[in-house]
């Protein structure tokens, strides 16, 4: 007989869509070993807004990859919508952060050779949609993004405003639990890094993925739902 309680929906709605347990970082060997990360605890809820903040080499965008699943770390646990990823083979942490991750760096790595519908259309052919329907879902949120016009250009043809744009684009297209943003607005100019902080305020509320930013702009951190620093590898 299963005596095991029954998931409500209740509880799902109440989940954290991203979390980490005691998770620490080291580098170094022996005598050299740096502790970058020290038992960071952290919940992140649908739609939540939450910026991280901190010194220049004090483990944010470590901590960033972490919870991405780009890096492993030596102790805790991070889960992704339920998912543990150390329980996860490389395949399925891949196929997982398709699925429910979008990133955003302060470089916007867009691939030259294609024009913007086909960079925002690549993490759908990734998941095996077929390029009729990828390019469909690319075109329509990259007009939500105020890009409607500028579909076949190649990011070269692009201000650095709009290839930040069609990033955030692309890490929106799977319709992701949560975004991770590293620096989203440290290589544009005011008035672009302005139009960017309203563009993620906007699509938050309307698509209600949550943000997790990494950021040095106090301006953008002060917008967040709350802000966490980062001192000495541990979260305050």
């Amino acid at each position: 007989m299963n005596n095991s309680a029954p998931v409500l929906s209740s509880d799902l709605a109440t989940a954290p869509v991203l979390s980490c347990v005691d998770v620490s970082k080291h580098y170094g060997h022996g005598a050299l070993v740096v502790s970058v990360l020290r038992a960071i605890n952290i919940n992140i809820m649908a739609g939540e807004r939450v910026a991280i903040v901190g010194a220049s080499g004090s483990g944010k965008s470590t901590l960033l990859n972490i919870l991405g699943g780009l890096d492993v770390p030596d102790t805790g646990v991070v889960s992704v919508a339920g998912e543990v990823l150390s329980k996860m083979s490389a395949d399925e942490r891949g196929f997982l952060r398709n699925r429910s991750l979008g990133f955003v760096y302060q470089f916007h790595h867009l691939l030259p050779e294609f024009t913007a519908l086909e960079n925002v259309a690549m993490p759908l052919l990734i998941g095996k949609m077929n390029m009729k329907q990828a390019k469909e879902k690319a075109a329509a949120i990259l007009e939500r993004v105020g890009l409607a016009h500028r579909l076949e250009h190649k990011p070269s043809e692009l201000s650095g405003g709009e290839r930040q744009r069609v990033a955030i684009a692309r890490a929106l297209v799977t319709s992701p639990a949560c975004v991770l943003m590293d620096e989203p607005t440290g290589n544009l100019d005011t008035h672009s890094a302005d139009a960017i902080q309203v563009l993620m305020l906007e699509l938050n509320q309307s698509i209600g993925t949550s943000f997790i930013v990494v950021t040095h702009d106090l301006r953008l951190a002060a917008k967040m739902d709350r802000t966490l620093t980062l001192s000495d590898g541990v979260l305050v």
